[in-house]
């Protein structure tokens, strides 16, 4: 497989699970993450998220009082000079309803969606096998294969 950018285009769109992944260490998707974030670091591509995604990045570490993690997700999300944090706007909103209306998605799943079609990513990276979203590649974290040669 090819370098990140090549597998995911300059553009793509992350949920909550990238940032999970890379901060918490979630095995098996560690490395792939980080491979992601190394390749956003050396500006390869470029990434979108939804502050949507902020969102569900503090729950868990709010509710088990992990404030370096909370710490870590806030300055994640707002110091990346490669990931744009878009914001929820009233046409933001209005898109969603309308995939929502079209492929009965959950609305989370139809922000995240929205933000990505409304951003112009070209690849939306995602763990979730039930999201389909016309008009956007899908890419699922267990596709992803990166050999060292390309981290």
């Amino acid at each position: 497989m090819g370098s990140v950018g090549e597998t995911l285009g300059r553009k793509l769109y992350l949920d909550a699970n990238f940032f999970i992944y890379v901060l918490e260490e979630s095995e098996p998707w560690t490395r792939p993450a980080r491979s992601v974030s190394q390749a956003l670091d050396r500006g390869e591509c470029a990434a979108v998220t939804s502050e949507l995604s902020l969102a569900e990045c503090l729950v868990k570490p709010m509710a088990s009082r992990r404030t370096e993690f909370i710490e870590t997700y806030l300055a994640m999300l707002r110091d990346h000079r490669s990931i744009s944090l878009v914001p929820i706007t009233r046409d933001l909103l209005i898109d969603a309803a309308r995939l929502r209306a079209l492929s009965r998605i959950k609305l989370p799943d139809a922000i995240h969606a929205a933000t990505a079609l409304q951003s112009g990513c070209a690849s939306f990276l995602t763990n979730d096998d039930r999201l389909n979203i016309p008009g956007i590649r899908m890419v699922r974290w267990h596709d992803l294969a990166f050999s060292p040669a390309t981290e």
